[in-house]
């Protein structure tokens, strides 16, 4: 059912008044104790299931989770407010100003030709905002690491900095490859997880100009050996039998079985 952006907006001050009742007095104890800090896993905790909702195409959940994500950044400026520090009218002012200064070819009179220009002037705009720190220092170092590695590499390659063709980021593959074998060799641990870092990294500036998004594609690989190892482990015990005592031999056969017979999509 769609909603006129009056009712959107009576609904969102609905929200900010049922926060804010719930942390004054008389309200949840446990709302009330709650601080920056407390809610920081929780926070992390409720994006993902709003992702995954997403890889599995839930839109019933999908809508639940990002009502539990606003929840956070609403409960957040409520914080704020207790704290003198910020409102929820001051996020919403200074977001909207954001995407209006840096969207000049919706909201004012710059000319792009394709999503390669729009990003090119976003990342000058944003450029133009930075302190001195570089425009990588604001990813946060807490990302996954796929993500983040992935992240950056499209940062630079919006400045022009990148490989032009993926044949090119298949060399390098190749020669970060033979450099980790040569670390490997000479076992040196603190050389081996250099150039092992080295030889990810790469793989995910192949998986960029393949428009495969890295992160997404290890979770996929993560979901695939669960599945296929609950497999073995399902049919090892319906023998009556502990997985520890099956042969390696006898979970090869059943993996391959289990290739054949699912993917976690088919589930």
């Amino acid at each position: 059912m769609r909603v006129s952006s009056g009712r959107a907006g009576e609904l969102f001050e609905e929200l900010i008044e049922v926060v804010a009742t719930l942390r004054g007095e008389g309200g949840c104890p446990w709302d009330r104790e709650q601080t920056r800090e407390t809610l920081k896993p929780l926070m992390v905790e409720e994006l993902y299931e709003a992702l995954d909702a997403i890889d599995k195409k839930d839109e019933v959940r999908l809508k639940e989770e990002l009502g539990d994500m606003l929840l956070h950044i609403v409960f957040h400026a409520q914080i704020g407010k207790e704290n003198h520090t910020f409102t929820i009218e001051e996020v919403l002012e200074h977001l909207i100003y954001k995407m209006k200064r840096r969207h000049p070819h919706v909201f004012g009179e710059a000319k792009v030709k394709d999503v390669d220009g729009v990003l090119l002037n976003w990342e000058k705009i944003k450029e133009t905002e930075r302190d001195k720190s570089g425009m990588l220092s604001t990813l946060p170092r807490s990302l996954p690491a796929l993500l983040r590695a992935q992240a950056m590499q499209e940062r630079a390659s919006r400045v022009g900095f990148d490989w032009e063709a993926p044949e090119e980021v298949e060399k390098k593959v190749e020669e970060e490859w033979e450099e980790f074998r040569e670390a490997w060799k000479s076992k040196n641990p603190q050389k081996m997880k250099e150039e092992w870092g080295d030889l990810v990294f790469a793989l995910v500036n192949l998986a960029r100009h393949l428009n495969i998004q890295a992160e997404e594609a290890l979770q996929g690989a993560n979901n695939r050996f669960a599945e296929r190892f609950g497999f073995i482990e399902r049919k090892i015990k319906e023998q009556g039998r502990e997985l520890s005592g099956a042969t390696l031999e006898e979970m090869d056969a059943l993996w391959e079985k289990a290739k054949e017979k699912f993917t976690p999509e088919e589930k």
